[in-house]
């Protein structure tokens, strides 16, 4: 997996001070986005294991209170993407407990595939749909136009 860019402090993705990674890869290719650099699956920098660990030591740190992790992109769900991430929000499950977990898609919860699937269900939040320029509303929290729906997940 290849990312663009990783913010160990984010307070705009997601609710409270968070970390924010922003993949490569996205089959969407949405007329209007606002991450048109981060389409290409092979752009960007290759995600290694020393960058999951600085997010997991991230997320733990105790100086500054991170409600949690967001996933974004290009698209984390992509199908190229999808081991890379499971082996990172397990991770956050399993050493950053009472942490949550954002996820922003533009696949549909309804038409995941059973590995897309298997992420969706150790998150919290998932914003799926593509970005439609036609429903940009500015006023929208937490995502970009109004078909894209914000899904609470019961994790566990």
């Amino acid at each position: 997996m290849n990312y663009h860019t990783y913010h160990p402090i984010d307070v705009v993705n997601g609710p409270g001070t968070r970390c924010s990674l922003f993949v490569s890869g996205c089959v969407h290719q949405c007329r209007g986005c606002y991450n048109k650099a981060t389409w290409g699956l092979n752009s960007g920098f290759a995600f290694t294991q020393e960058l999951e660990d600085t997010i997991i030591a991230d997320l733990q740190d105790t100086r500054i209170k991170r409600r949690g992790l967001s996933l974004s992109g290009g698209d984390p769900l992509h199908p190229k993407n999808i081991s890379a991430i499971l082996r990172l929000v397990i991770r956050v499950r399993e050493e950053c407990p009472g942490k949550d977990i954002w996820l922003w898609s533009g696949y549909l919860l309804t038409e995941l595939d059973e590995h897309q699937q298997q992420v969706v269900d150790l998150i919290d939040s998932l914003i799926d749909g593509k970005f439609e320029q036609d429903k940009f509303d500015p006023a929208l929290k937490w995502r970009g136009s109004s078909n894209q729906v914000i899904h609470t997940i019961t994790v566990g």
